[in-house]
């Protein structure tokens, strides 16, 4: 791995390699086809030094999954049982605390924390819908492409043209949703809390951190390594 690859080559070595782009403010996510090299000037970063603590981290870290290599069924079975369950758990509890922090410090910050609230409502009602959309149409289409791979026969026919189709669908649902993060970052102010935190303040602004960082590491896997694996093997 170089400098010249793009964030998404860099982010897809490991996950160790996704928690240092992190650190330095990197995006390997949506913004996963900028040159490694290059986003790492624009931050004022020496990309040889960021390199080579990402072979640092990487030498060691625990032996991690293959995805590029594993069959494309398990890796749309550990997204859904990752990372859509995470969502499926964890967006409802942080849609009752920004409730909550609306309801008690509406009135010392009204427009950021509505603002918020409704970014985050935005961000939770498309994930849902997103989410059974894979689960339901595109996911189980992919696993039969992993089933045909396996057993080396032809691809099986999609009601949608090309699988690039809903894949399109979903490359662009998942920017929307970085850009909701994104905005709730900023609103934010990087999770800094606010003179007025309560302890609820405070859970809500980890948990957003965290969904952040569970949801960048999500749509990784899904626009960097499962989509092209699968729009690779429907072109073969």
């Amino acid at each position: 791995m170089t400098t010249t690859h793009t964030l998404s080559d860099v982010a897809a070595i490991s996950l160790a390699a996704v928690r240092t782009l992190e650190q330095h403010g990197l995006d390997y996510c949506c913004g996963g086809k900028q040159n490694f090299g290059e986003a790492c000037a624009a931050k004022g970063l020496n990309p040889d030094s960021v390199m080579q603590e990402i072979e640092q981290a990487k030498a060691g870290s625990a032996e991690e999954r293959d995805w590029h290599t594993a069959p494309l069924g398990e890796l749309a079975q550990h997204i859904v049982a990752t990372h859509h369950a995470y969502l499926k758990r964890e967006l409802p509890v942080l849609s009752a605390r920004m409730d909550k922090v609306q309801e008690v410090h509406g009135p010392s910050d009204a427009e950021t924390l509505a603002r918020m609230g409704g970014v985050f409502a935005a961000l939770r009602e498309e994930m849902e819908l997103h989410m059974h959309k894979e689960e339901a149409i595109l996911f189980p289409f992919i696993e039969r492409y992993g089933v045909a791979e396996a057993k080396g026969i032809p691809m099986p026919p999609v009601p949608f043209g090309t699988i690039a189709n809903p894949i399109a669908m979903m490359e662009r649902e998942h920017k929307s949703a970085g850009g909701a993060l994104l905005e709730i970052r900023a609103l934010t102010h990087d999770y800094l809390l606010p003179p007025y935190a309560c302890s609820t303040v405070a859970a809500l602004y980890a948990g957003l951190q965290i969904l952040e960082a569970d949801l960048h590491v999500h749509i990784h896997l899904e626009n960097n390594i499962l989509f092209p694996r699968a729009i690779a093997l429907e072109k073969r």
